[in-house]
């Protein structure tokens, strides 16, 4: 028979619900700047405010939080889902900001845009989106394995579920940002991103926003609009765990 202090440490460790753990991936950092707004607002650095303020609400919620990383540093891109796999997390979110490659492209296009994972990407801007996230894993990154694609690495995945899972997610976020934010829906799509490729959890890449857009980039600088970012995200992260366990009950 259990002594009454050790059953009674029993019940409430068996009534406490397990840490909910979530990676969050600030694009970029620092020899890997990402885009470029048109006055010098650099995405490594308004990726890492975005991830710093979702992750401190996330943690206020109660979750387990962990960047991949907290300063403007370098970090190789097949290291970004190998802590979220090594931390054993139940989600990966990667935060980016969106660009465009011509003068009038850049004046018109703005909104948010949000990926998982996929072999083939939804269409040729998904495509090109992906083509420049996966731009780093290029430049300065240690020469990959010949036989290390994307293809192989989803072809490695636990089963079907992973994916389906990051597609609810996807939805969930993209729909909390763009009515929290008020901003443009460019809608919910699927790209080769290395960076999500191995997680082992439900993962998402958000483009929060265009900061190749000179208004929208000054909106993305903003504090204020910061915190509508992070807190859309986390509100969407609990309704996706809420349903999760729901599902699961």
């Amino acid at each position: 028979m259990l002594a009454p202090v050790a059953a009674l440490l029993l019940s409430v460790a068996a009534a406490t619900p397990p840490v909910f753990t979530v990676v969050v991936d600030p694009g970029h950092g620092g020899a890997q700047e990402g885009a470029i707004s048109p006055r010098g607002l650099r995405e490594s650095d308004l990726t890492l405010e975005i991830a710093r303020r979702l992750g401190a609400r996330l943690r206020r919620m109660g979750a387990r939080v962990i960047l991949t990383r907290t300063g403007d540093v370098t970090v190789p891109m097949a290291n970004r889902a190998a802590i979220a796999n090594a931390s054993r997390a139940d989600l990966f979110v990667s935060i980016h900001l969106n660009s465009m490659p011509t003068v009038e492209s850049r004046r018109v296009t703005a909104g948010v845009e949000t990926y998982f994972l996929s072999a083939d990407a939804t269409d040729t801007h998904a495509s090109a989106v992906a083509a420049r996230e996966n731009a780093d894993r290029l430049a300065g990154e240690p020469e990959p394995d010949p036989d290390d694609t994307v293809g192989a690495i989803l072809a490695s995945l636990e089963d079907a579920a992973s994916l389906d899972a990051s597609s609810r997610l996807a939805y969930r976020v993209h729909e909390r940002l763009v009515a929290a934010l008020g901003a443009g829906d460019r809608g919910v799509k699927q790209a080769p991103f290395y960076v999500l490729a191995g997680a082992r959890m439900p993962s998402v890449l958000v483009e929060v926003g265009f900061i190749s857009n000179e208004a929208e980039a000054e909106r993305l600088r903003s504090k204020a609009y910061q915190e509508k970012a992070a807190a859309a995200l986390a509100d969407a992260i609990a309704t996706f765990r809420q349903e999760t366990r729901a599902a699961r009950n």
